[in-house]
């Protein structure tokens, strides 16, 4: 049996009342998953203050509340706790009731503006082609030697509650390693406090997320604090470091924050570089390349396809070299991975076109991907993309841009507006196409309804083209206002390909 007080010791206590060693049996953060003993801790959120369901939590059985001020019309509950930041309290109080799972497993982060989900990917399939039980907690899924676990969250990184749940079935399971993506929002919000990380990795720096971090700077000192998490790692039986991409100014500018923790670059062109690349060549059926070590070299055939794959696959080498592991091990596994759900998934419905479904939403990610697919086919490219409501706004436009110098034909549509005005966002990515000498109509369409969207791509597309929805790539749902509303990219790909007369028998 657990007691309220026996998860306390760590958190910062302003203030207490009733009877702290009451029973504990959950600790939730929704007021509708209270149930009979429940602590229940009031989180300030986007859309709603946790303060506003504490009566609703007691009504449904919680027992005690963790609260940063507790409201004259407080329900009586067993006990009450003040603290400065739920959100910090969530962390230290989760890590507690689960007994810190991270202390029995090697931990990798990864973070970065792009790229995040593949090399944690590549990271988790090569620790596993070496005999480890690795478990993987990202954008795409959560899951324990390749099978998945209950991930119900949007989140990247999930709520500190979620993630020390998570981490605990692992190691119940038996699970050596755990890889995580670290995103600078779950960063500053505590997710991932309470948590040894033992090797740190960083992808790149880019524009992104200044809605919520308000400056380039603060988005970089966001990402910086996985390093300052590996820097004061306490002594553990697991390797340390942390992997840096050398060829991205973002991710070189937060070297100084990992401390003590050993430094490993990596980069496609710096010939100093430990860990580095060389006769990258990209083919139809994936990625060549020959792999540079400390410890030696080897040539890696990658199944991923794209030359911006390389540098993921770079820093799932990084924590191999790490690990103690020879450049052909190394390769080896790297070769392993098939795909990653997602990133340049292929509808093939029997049409005289390309069509791949990819998560790229940044303009970093443009930038990468677009180049690539165009060279893939000899007519012309065709992208289909939106941008998220509440979020960034400054790459809206820079969408728009990239859209019309690296396409030759763009629709802008819908992309999880929230409360924000649909056709406004898409108003200002056609600006930033109109800066960039885009003419609606000639080079590109508004069509708020992602259906109609990808409808009108596949029927404007002729033999020889690509169509490339960007944007949702794995993501089941889009949302509108509160509403999460189901969606299924490729799904809709393959439906709008059925209305033309493909995928059926005889085309």
């Amino acid at each position: 049996m657990t007691k309220l007080c026996d998860i306390l010791e760590h958190v910062p206590i302003l203030a207490h009342h009733g009877d702290l060693t009451v029973p504990i049996t959950t600790i939730v953060y929704d007021s509708r998953r209270a149930t009979t003993g429940s602590l229940f801790v009031a989180l300030r959120g986007g859309y709603a203050d946790g303060h506003d369901f504490l009566a609703d939590a007691h009504q449904r059985g919680a027992v005690a509340a963790v609260v940063e001020r507790v409201p004259d019309d407080a329900p009586p509950f067993t006990a009450f706790v003040v603290v400065p930041d739920t959100r910090a309290a969530l962390a230290q109080l989760a890590a507690a009731f689960y007994h810190y799972p991270s202390r029995s497993l090697g931990i990798v982060g990864v973070t970065g503006t792009d790229g995040k989900t593949t090399t944690t990917f590549l990271t988790e399939t090569l620790l596993r082609s070496v005999g480890h039980h690795t478990g993987l907690v990202g954008t795409v899924t959560a899951r324990a030697d390749g099978t998945p676990l209950p991930f119900a969250s949007r989140n990247t990184t999930p709520e500190s509650l979620e993630l020390q749940a998570l981490l605990a079935t692992m190691r119940d399971q038996g699970m050596e390693w755990a890889v995580v993506e670290a995103t600078s929002h779950g960063l500053v919000m505590h997710r991932l406090d309470e948590i040894d990380v033992d090797i740190a990795v960083v992808t790149n720096i880019t524009h992104e997320h200044l809605d919520f971090h308000g400056t380039y700077e603060a988005y970089r000192q966001a990402k910086a604090t996985l390093l300052r998490f590996a820097a004061r790692r306490r002594p553990r039986p697991y390797p340390w470091g942390v992997v840096l991409n050398r060829d991205d100014a973002g991710a070189a500018s937060i070297a100084d924050a990992a401390g003590p923790a050993p430094v490993l670059w990596y980069s496609t062109r710096d010939p100093a570089a430990p860990i580095r690349a060389s006769d990258i060549e990209e083919r139809a059926d994936g990625t060549r390349f020959v792999l540079h070590t400390p410890h030696g070299t080897a040539p890696v055939q990658l199944q991923l396809l794209g030359a911006f794959n390389v540098e993921n696959a770079l820093a799932a080498a990084g924590v191999g070299h790490l690990l103690d592991l020879d450049p052909a091990t190394i390769a080896a596994g790297l070769g392993q991975l098939a795909a990653v759900p997602g990133r340049l998934q292929r509808i093939d419905c029997g049409q005289p076109f390309l069509v791949l479904v990819d998560y790229a939403h940044t303009p970093r990610a443009f930038e990468r991907l677009l180049p690539f697919v165009r060279r893939l086919v000899p007519g012309r490219l065709i992208v289909v993309f939106g941008s998220a409501g509440e979020r960034d706004r400054a790459k809206r436009g820079m969408q728009g841009e990239l859209s019309m110098r690296l396409a030759d034909f763009a629709i802008f549509t819908s992309e999880d507006p929230r409360f924000e005005d649909p056709e406004a966002i898409i108003a200002e990515i056609a600006a930033g196409a109109e800066r960039a000498g885009g003419r609606e109509g000639e080079r590109y369409l508004r069509i708020e309804d992602r259906r109609a969207a990808i409808a009108e791509a596949m029927r404007r597309a002729q033999p020889g083209d690509a169509v490339l929805l960007l944007g949702k790539g794995h993501e089941t749902s889009i949302i509108y206002g509160a509403e999460p509303r189901p969606w299924d990219e490729a799904a809709e790909a393959r439906r709008a390909l059925a209305a033309l007369g493909y995928g059926r028998e005889g085309t």
